[in-house]
């Protein structure tokens, strides 16, 4: 299990989506991107915050996910936000769509990382919280914290 986990450098995280979303299933998505691409992404230059997924034609895509251009990059360089392809099996597809029409769900990427040299999107059905679900979640949190730190000092 370490070693596995070791193969995998994030090169981006979506923090706001744990905040903004209940995540429920997660899944692991190959992207289809240009060499520039590529380079950016594995320099870090990548902005999920603002994207969403979305099945379109029989096909998934990644909307509104920021990589920015190349340093080295010429007249080549790609557009910092476009539509990318995402490549997933067809019954995942299929089970997204079915999900996302049905059940109202979000499809949330939550990072992006290079496993063996490939770079990966997570995505995960997600359902939007409420301004009340995040305020308990703070709550919670903050509740946590003090119980942590009342126990440090008391040992």
């Amino acid at each position: 299990m370490a070693d596995r986990d070791a193969s995998i450098k994030i090169l981006s995280d979506n923090r706001q989506a744990r905040h903004n979303y209940f995540l429920m299933e997660r899944f692991e998505a190959g992207l289809v991107l240009t060499g520039t691409e590529v380079k950016a992404a594995k320099d870090g230059k990548v902005q999920l915050k603002d994207a969403y997924g979305a099945v379109l034609g029989n096909e998934a895509w990644l909307i509104n996910a920021h990589i920015s251009q190349y340093s080295h990059g010429n007249r080549e360089n790609h557009p910092p936000i476009r539509n990318r392809k995402l490549l997933l099996h067809r019954r995942e597809i299929d089970k997204l769509l079915g999900q996302t029409r049905q059940k109202g769900l979000a499809l949330i990427p939550t990072k992006m990382y290079l496993k063996k040299g490939k770079i990966k999107c997570e995505l995960a059905l997600a359902k939007g919280k409420k301004l009340y679900d995040k305020r308990e979640a703070d709550r919670s949190r903050t509740a946590e914290a003090e119980a942590r730190a009342e126990m440090r000092r008391r040992a």
